[in-house]
């Protein structure tokens, strides 16, 4: 992914007041709208100079972008560890926002609007592992909260939420925490805060919508001749018939074992032949032995011309 230097696209140093970033901003919109401006790329610079803005604007927005720019190094490539962009509350509900941002932006931010009643409802990505989606519960999750001391400055403060998370939830799904946004004025009721769940990511596991993947690797002769073998699956192992003749790349379907719902999804084992390693001198007599046996066998007959 690519790191987005926000304040260089506005010219700007990190230490830059409200009030500078909002000067460069006008100048380089007015520079830039496709509506006046006379530069071939128009649309495409005023589209990066409004997401530099729409990021540093904000304070909250802008706090925890210098966060994660203190992680980032100067790096050119971006490569974000897992969860990275997680944790982070802002104001501002989930919405369904027009705003075109590039990916590092709605990854960071994650799917909020661009405007919003600031100090009403708030929002964050949060992430859980894949079995608290299988079978639900209160998990406590950890938010970094902006808030600006009585000298009006701006720092990130850890926040913790008990949290009931619902059996069968999908990626991308919000939870709405009803009064735990941003207080209320006056005797009005405070806000509601919009939890984006996503996912760990899994070292054996892998999502799309419900189905749950798994790579399974077997040996040759359990895909030649067929077995049962144990498989891993989310919330333990299961019995899985290996049919005779498998190849790498098989999809086998276990019904119903993948995330819970109405209907479940399903859980699909991918079949990859392990070779046992010729590292001593019976291993290699007997891939002789195979070798002399299967002669006239050739893998790359369909290659061919």
């Amino acid at each position: 992914m690519e790191f987005k230097d926000y304040y260089a696209r506005l010219g700007l140093a990190r230490a830059a007041t409200q009030d500078e970033i909002k000067r460069a901003y006008r100048k380089l919109a007015r520079k830039y709208h496709p509506d006046v401006s006379k530069e071939p790329d128009a649309e495409a610079q005023f589209k990066e100079v409004a997401e530099a803005y729409e990021a540093l604007k904000d304070p909250e927005k802008r706090a925890a972008y210098d966060a994660v720019g203190q992680q980032h190094g100067g790096a050119t490539d971006f490569r974000p560890p897992p969860g990275w962009n997680s944790g982070f509350e802002f104001s501002g509900g989930p919405g369904s926002g027009t705003a075109d941002h590039s990916d590092f932006f709605e990854a960071l931010f994650g799917r909020a609007a661009a405007a919003h009643a600031a100090g009403e409802d708030h929002h964050a990505k949060v992430l859980i592992d894949l079995l608290d989606a299988y079978r639900g519960g209160r998990r406590s999750v950890s938010l970094q909260v902006p808030t600006r001391d009585a000298q009006g400055v701006l720092s990130l403060q850890l926040r913790q939420l008990d949290v009931q998370i619902p059996k069968g939830i999908r990626e991308g799904q919000h939870l709405r925490l009803k009064g735990q946004g941003g207080p209320g004025h006056g005797t009005a009721p405070a806000g509601d805060l919009y939890l984006e769940v996503h996912f760990r990511p899994d070292k054996l596991f892998r999502l799309d919508g419900r189905d749950v993947f798994v790579d399974l690797p077997v040996t040759p002769w359990e895909a030649a001749l067929g077995a049962t073998v144990t498989a891993p699956a989310p919330e333990g192992s299961v019995q899985l018939t290996i049919p005779a003749a498998s190849s790498s790349g098989r999809k086998l379907r276990l019904r119903g074992k993948g995330l819970p719902g109405t209907p479940p999804g399903d859980l699909y084992a991918i079949l990859s032949i392990a070779l046992p390693p010729a590292d001593d001198e019976p291993a290699r007599a007997a891939y002789r032995t195979l070798a002399g046996s299967f002669a006239g066998f050739n893998p790359r007959s369909t290659l061919e011309q």
